[in-house]
C-alpha cells in the first residue's frame, strides 16, 4: 500500500523493483509540484537515507507500505524564515565564544570553532538569498549593501587568520561581526514579514 499525504495511492508497491523507484515515481506526480516531502516511512517506521541512493538498495519484496508525508514549498519557506533570526543569534554567540578562546590562547578550540562559526554564515547568507529570489523578487539595495560589508568583513577575517593574529581576529569578531549578526536579525525578522504577507496572498 502507497499513502502519499493519507490519500491511498492507485500505484502497487509490487509493479516496481525498488523504493527509489517507488519515491520518484511519486515525486514526477504532478501533484507533488510545489511540494516539498518532509517524512517517508516505510513499513510504518522511519525511513531516511544514510548514504546517497540507499533507497535504491531496499527491494520492494520486503516492503509492505510506503507513506509519503509532504507540504506546500511557500510553507515551509516561511517556517524555515521565521528561524533565520534564531541563526543569527547563534552566529553572535558563536564569535563571542571563538573570541574568548582566541583570548585565552586556546587557539585549537579557537580555529575549529571559527571554521564552522565560517560554514554556518556562508549557509545563513546563501539560505536568505535563495528565499528573498524566489519568493520576494530578489534583493533590494539594503540587503546587498549589508551582504557586500559581511562578505568585506570574512574576506578581511581570512587573510589575518592566515597571518595567525589571534587577537586581532578577536577583535574583529567581537567589535565588527558581532555588532552585524544583530543587523541580520533584524533583517530576518523583516524578511519573514515579508514572506508571510507574501505566501498569504
Amino acid at each position: 500500500m502507497i499513502i502519499v499525504d493519507g490519500c491511498k495511492s492507485d500505484k502497487e508497491i509490487s509493479n516496481f523493483a525498488n523504493l527509489e523507484e517507488v519515491l520518484t515515481t511519486l515525486m514526477d506526480d504532478e501533484k507533488m509540484d510545489d511540494r516539498v516531502v518532509t517524512d517517508v516511512f516505510v513499513n510504518n517506521e522511519s525511513f531516511s537515507e544514510i548514504y546517497p541512493h540507499q533507497a535504491e538498495d531496499v527491494s520492494c519484496d520486503t516492503i509492505t507500505s510506503v507513506e509519503v508525508r509532504s507540504v506546500p514549498a511557500a510553507e515551509l519557506a516561511v517556517d524555515m524564515s521565521a528561524e533565520m533570526g534564531k541563526v543569527a543569534r547563534m552566529m553572535g554567540s558563536g564569535a563571542r565564544n571563538v573570541a574568548r578562546l582566541f583570548r585565552e590562547a586556546s587557539d585549537t578550540d579557537a580555529l575549529e570553532l571559527f571554521q564552522d562559526l565560517l560554514d554556518v554564515t556562508r549557509d545563513f547568507m546563501g539560505m536568505l538569498g535563495v528565499l528573498r529570489e524566489r519568493y520576494l523578487g530578489g534583493a533590494d539595495e539594503e540587503f546587498t549593501r549589508k551582504a557586500e560589508k559581511l562578505a568585506e568583513l570574512l574576506s578581511e577575517m581570512s587573510d589575518v587568520l592566515e597571518n595567525e593574529d589571534w587577537i586581532l581576529l578577536a577583535d574583529l569578531l567581537e567589535y565588527e561581526f558581532l555588532p552585524l549578526c544583530g543587523e541580520w536579525q533584524e533583517v530576518s525578522g523583516h524578511l519573514h514579514e515579508q514572506m508571510v504577507k507574501r505566501v498569504a496572498q
